[in-house]
């Protein structure tokens, strides 16, 4: 394992880019970084609230899911909860070349966004994202997961409620969307029968998806990456793992790290054989060589 950055803010949401460098949000912090092949970081925007994870869009802009900022106690590394100036996620667009930043989505209808966390581009050029739901004191807004176009023309419920939405990506063949719920750590599917809508299973579906796989013990599911054979790669809180699991829902393996809280991975390098994780807990970004490759993203730089 190679520890490319240190000292980071909270670490999430990273992207590979093809000149070896890897893009971050630092999530307490509020900004965006780059971090270059030597180990160097540049800001790219201090774009505060609460930035998420990320993806690279069609139009070649960075797209951001904002939770809307959280409080942070000294000598903790998870928030105690939403900032003092919390009124709502958003979903953001940056600019590479500039790090401007325009707030795309606040609401999908009359619902506000509660706190946007993870988002992955289809082959059409639309995107699925994830909204974890804000936890406040004595409650906590029930999640979601919506559709929406990087136009800011349309946003679309996709599934209504989960508890604590968080990791999102696609099957190979474009046909299933994974969704890693933290609290429960369970990864679901729904299976896709155009852009934007999904079949709805029936009851005991809480909200139309499939169940594909549920862990035992305290463990709890993070973000997720995608491999080429259609494995799904999803972080794993407090057992600091990524997880691997089969489409068929078997948990294939759990690779441990230095770190409680290992909050994401994406895939880089040459045939995408590295992989690039990021260890919250000590503000670190991490890569080593992965025994399977990922699965190409439709629009990475």
């Amino acid at each position: 394992m190679d520890i490319l950055a240190e000292g980071l803010q909270f670490p999430e949401g990273p992207v590979a880019l093809a000149d070896g460098s890897v893009l971050l949000v630092e999530m307490r912090a509020g900004r965006i970084a780059r971090v270059a092949p030597d180990g160097r970081i540049h800001t790219l925007c201090d774009c505060g609230g609460g930035p998420n994870g990320a993806a690279v869009g069609p139009d070649g802009a960075l797209y951001v899911c904002d939770n809307g900022g959280s409080a942070y106690a000294p000598g903790r590394f998870t928030s105690t909860g939403p900032a003092p100036d919390y009124q709502g996620g958003s979903i953001r667009r940056i600019d590479l070349a500039t790090g401007g930043a325009a707030i795309l989505y606040t609401h999908c209808g009359e619902h506000r966004l509660s706190s946007p966390n993870d988002l992955v581009f289809d082959a059409q050029g639309g995107f699925y994202f994830t909204d974890f739901g804000k936890k406040h004191a004595r409650s906590r807004d029930s999640g979601s997961v919506y559709y929406a176009l990087p136009d800011g023309s349309r946003i679309a419920e996709v599934a209504h409620p989960l508890l604590s939405p968080n990791g999102i990506g696609l099957s190979p063949d474009g046909r299933a969307l994974y969704v890693a719920e933290t609290e429960t750590a369970r990864l679901w599917a729904f299976d896709i029968i155009e852009p934007g809508v999904v079949h709805k299973h029936p009851f005991p579906s809480p909200h139309g998806g499939r169940l594909v796989c549920g862990l035992p013990g305290f463990q709890r599911f993070d973000s997720l990456a995608v491999q080429a054979n259609g494995q799904v790669c999803v972080a794993t809180l407090v057992t600091g793992a990524i997880s691997v699991i089969a489409p068929s829902g078997e948990l294939l393996r759990q690779q441990l790290f230095p770190d409680l809280y290992v909050t994401n991975i994406c895939f880089g390098g040459p045939g995408l054989g590295t992989a690039y994780l990021t260890l919250s807990a000590t503000g670190r970004l991490v890569s080593l060589p992965w025994p399977e490759p990922g699965l190409r993203l439709h629009f990475n730089a």
